[in-house]
């Protein structure tokens, strides 16, 4: 076993340091499934074009279905003297089927053999992912449609701006989660190219027939240039870097509900399954599960910029660097579905808490702009109205009070035009019912998008 399937042009054996430094079974081992049905549809190609017989071509299937079901048990002894993945399931094939597992590699290299598996498995974390993805969207919808009427703060710069409603927050989110659901699919398109046939960097002098492959793998196309398609790791990056923006946009809920569980908000509790206590402190209860997504987005982050770098200097066409592109990526997939899946148990045990965010909105003057868009609606251009505005919020500030308390007679030393009809725009309600448009707070428009969203992941 330890004699390399290459070793005939070399004078002494590689060092068990290069072996252990060099060996990639302990990770790439989990590619198998995906290199056995790689070799399968090649073996079959091989045959339609007359290079295995059917004697061969049946005795690869016996022999690579018995090691499917072994892998499945858990049996197969994986050896780092056979290097990588490929190598001991050809190893444990010519031991189950002599020389017709021998001849399986005609036509082909472990070159295009590894990317093809690499883009089968990612194909197959892609489709998982985006029903992940959707899984958390209808959580957010849920939530959304019943708190369409819960007034909170909407913030800029951290400070209290304008009136929204819950639900309308909820549904930004969506909104992000579905241009990643996006990016997933659309970089599956060029995931779901194949190189099998490329073989080491130049193609193969065998009448190999790619589009029966292709065909056989459900491969969308070919990747049509032998040097870029064993070469190519862009279609990684590209995964990487769409799974760094859906990490940061749940690293930013995040955020919002670190701050939002704390008795400075006290805007929503997660239920206790969801957080820690602390080992000192009695009373503590510790948002761990948001905390842990901030921390490992930026472990993702990493891993783009690993991959990125890992590319930036090979020349064409393979080079051994390339055996580093798995572990990040693998972590990558693995991280991402473990946030997702997480995420939206989460959600679903969210508790709101109506009457302190509606508190919040009355502290920050949140109401100003409805104030000021009164005004213009009563004829002051909008820049005199903004300078009306901005008088009443100080004095009420230095009153201890908000827009809404201040008696009429003092807004309308501010303004002639303000009468009894000022104190429904004040409101926070009021405020939300008037931006009743697409995109708007209102929440008819918070129930309208809700709506919206479940035709489309209908759909998906």
């Amino acid at each position: 076993m330890s004699e390399k399937k290459w070793s005939g042009r070399f004078n002494e054996p590689v060092s068990e340091l290069v072996k252990q430094y060099t060996a990639s079974i302990d990770f790439d081992k989990s590619l198998a499934k995906y290199d056995i049905q790689g070799s399968l549809a090649h073996a079959q190609m091989l045959q339609q074009v007359g290079i295995l017989s059917s004697e061969d071509l049946s005795a690869i299937q016996a022999g690579m279905n018995e090691i499917l079901q072994e892998i499945a048990e858990n049996k197969i002894n994986w050896s780092v003297d056979l290097e990588d993945v490929h190598m001991n399931v050809e190893h444990l094939l010519t031991l189950k089927i002599g020389d017709a597992g021998k001849r399986l590699h005609t036509g082909r290299s472990r070159n295009d053999q590894v990317a093809t598996d690499i883009r089968l498995w990612l194909r197959d974390a892609i489709d998982f992912i985006v029903d992940l993805i959707k899984d958390l969207q209808t959580a957010l919808l849920n939530l959304a449609d019943e708190h369409a009427d819960v007034v909170m703060p909407g913030f800029t710069h951290m400070q209290v701006a304008q009136p929204i409603s819950f639900g309308h927050h909820m549904l930004a989110y969506v909104e992000m989660l579905g241009r990643d659901s996006e990016r997933m699919q659309d970089c599956r398109h060029r995931v779901n190219r194949m190189p099998l046939g490329a073989a080491a960097l130049a193609g193969t002098t065998f009448p190999i027939k790619r589009e029966v492959t292709a065909k056989l793998l459900g491969f969308e196309s070919i990747c049509q240039n032998s040097l870029d398609a064993v070469s190519d790791r862009d279609f990684a990056i590209e995964f990487t870097a769409a799974s760094s923006i859906l990490m940061m946009h749940l690293s930013r809920l995040s955020e919002e509900l670190i701050y939002w569980i704390s008795p400075r908000f006290a805007f929503i509790d997660i239920a206790d399954r969801f957080c820690t206590g602390s080992s000192i402190m009695p009373q503590k209860k510790n948002p761990d599960v948001p905390e842990l997504v901030r921390g490992k987005t930026g472990r993702i982050v990493g891993h783009l910029m690993g991959l990125i770098t890992l590319m930036k200097s090979q020349p064409l066409a393979y080079n051994k660097d390339n055996q580093e592109d798995k572990e990040p990526l693998f972590d990558t997939v693995k991280t991402v579905i473990d946030t997702l899946r997480i995420y939206a148990d989460m959600m679903r045990g969210v508790t709101v808490k109506p009457e302190n965010m509606r508190a919040a909105v009355m502290q920050g003057f949140a109401t100003a702009t409805d104030l000021a868009d009164y005004l213009v609606k009563k004829g002051l251009p909008f820049r005199d109205s903004h300078e009306v505005v901005a008088k009443a919020v100080r004095m009420a500030e230095e009153q201890g009070q908000d827009l809404s308390d201040l008696p009429l007679d003092v807004l309308q030393s501010f303004s002639k035009l303000i009468t009894e009809d000022v104190y429904h725009v004040l409101t926070p309600e009021g405020s939300l019912n008037a931006r009743n448009h697409i995109g708007g707070t209102a929440p008819e428009q918070v129930r309208a998008q809700v709506e919206r969203w479940r035709n489309i992941l209908q759909q998906i």
